[in-house]
C-alpha cells in the first residue's frame, strides 16, 4: 500500500486526500510522532490502512513542516540536466557535481523565503529522501532504499554562491529559509514511474521551469550509487536532484520581494513560496 507522509506541527502524518491521520494513533503506538522516525520506518507505513478511521483533521486547517526536518545529509546535485548545462555555458559533468546544502535551511513546504542581496534565484527539484541508509548500494537496489520523493526549492544566492573562487555552492544555497521541501513526502509505488516524475516551476504565475525527471543526466538510482560508494548514507538523508533550464541567472529574471514561486511535482504536489524582503 502507497503512503503520503506529512508533518503537522511537528508530528508525523498520512495523508489521504485533503484529510490526514496522526501517525502515532493510527499505527496504535508502533511508530512514534517523530517525523523522521516516521522515515525510518517507511517499510511498516506500506502496511498502515486508514480506512474507516476517524481522521485527525483537515489539511487546510494547519501548517505542514517539512516532511524530513532533520536530515542529517543534505545533499545538492548541480548541472543535472543538460538544458540546464547549456543555459550556463558550462562543461557536461562526467560524473555528479555534488555539494553540501546545509541542513538548516531545510524549512517548511510554504514558508516566506527571505530574499537577502539582489541576486537570489529559484530552483525546481525533485528531492529524494533515504528510508533505509547503507554504503556502496547498487543502482539496481537504490529504489527499495528510498523512503520517498518529495517537491524542493534550492534558493540560491548567486553573489554569495561566486563570491569566492572556487565558488561557495554549500553557502551560497544554505541560507535561512533556502531549502523548503514538501508539501509531502510520497512513497515511490505512488509514482506511474519513479524515474519519470514532471516537475514545474512558476513566478508570479509565468510558467520558467517545465522538465521530466527522465532528463537528468544522472538517474536517481546513479545518485544514490554514486554517493553511497563515497561514505555511509542514512536514513532521513535528502538529495536534491537537480534542476532544469529556466533558472532566474540565465534569463535575467531573479526574485524580488513580492515574488510567488509556485513549485509542483506530479504526483506530489506543490509548494507555494512568497518572497520577502530581508530586515
Amino acid at each position: 500500500m502507497s503512503f503520503r507522509l506529512a508533518n503537522v506541527a511537528g508530528r508525523a502524518a498520512l495523508v489521504d486526500g485533503d484529510q490526514y491521520f496522526d501517525l502515532e494513533t493510527v499505527s496504535d503506538g508502533a511508530i512514534g510522532s517523530d517525523p523522521m522516525a516516521a522515515v525510518a520506518a517507511f517499510e511498516q507505513l506500506h502496511g498502515i490502512d486508514t480506512g474507516g478511521v476517524e481522521p485527525t483533521g483537515n489539511l487546510a486547517d494547519v501548517e505542514l513542516g517539512p516532511p524530513v526536518p532533520t536530515p542529517k545529509h543534505c545533499f545538492g546535485i548541480g548541472l543535472n540536466y543538460r538544458s540546464h548545462v547549456t543555459e550556463t555555458a558550462m562543461e557536461l559533468p562526467t560524473v555528479p557535481v555534488v555539494f553540501t546544502k546545509f541542513p538548516g535551511c531545510i524549512s517548511p513546504p510554504n514558508t516566506d523565503v527571505v530574499l537577502v542581496g539582489d541576486a537570489i534565484d529559484y530552483e525546481a527539484e525533485l528531492v529524494v529522501v533515504l528510508g533505509r541508509g547503507g554504503a556502496d548500494i547498487p543502482a539496481a537496489k537504490a529504489w527499495s532504499h528510498i523512503a520517498g520523493v518529495t517537491a524542493g526549492q534550492d534558493i540560491s544566492d548567486r553573489t554569495l554562491q561566486f563570491a569566492a573562487k572556487p565558488a561557495h555552492f554549500d553557502l551560497g544555497k544554505s541560507r535561512d529559509t533556502y531549502g523548503p521541501i514538501g508539501p509531502v513526502l510520497v512513497s515511490p509505488d505512488c509514482l506511474a514511474a519513479p524515474d519519470d516524475v514532471a516537475l514545474q516551476c512558476s513566478v508570479n504565475g509565468e510558467v520558467r521551469q517545465h522538465a521530466s525527471t527522465e532528463q537528468l543526466i544522472f538517474s536517481v538510482p546513479a545518485l544514490v550509487e554514486y554517493l553511497s560508494a563515497v561514505m555511509t548514507l542514512y536514513s532521513g538523508d535528502v538529495i536534491f536532484t537537480g534542476t532544469p533550464e529556466g533558472v532566474g541567472m540565465a534569463s535575467g529574471k531573479l526574485l524580488v520581494p513580492g515574488d510567488v514561486i509556485v513549485t509542483t511535482i506530479t504526483g506530489v504536489g506543490s509548494m507555494t513560496n512568497h518572497c520577502v524582503a530581508s530586515r
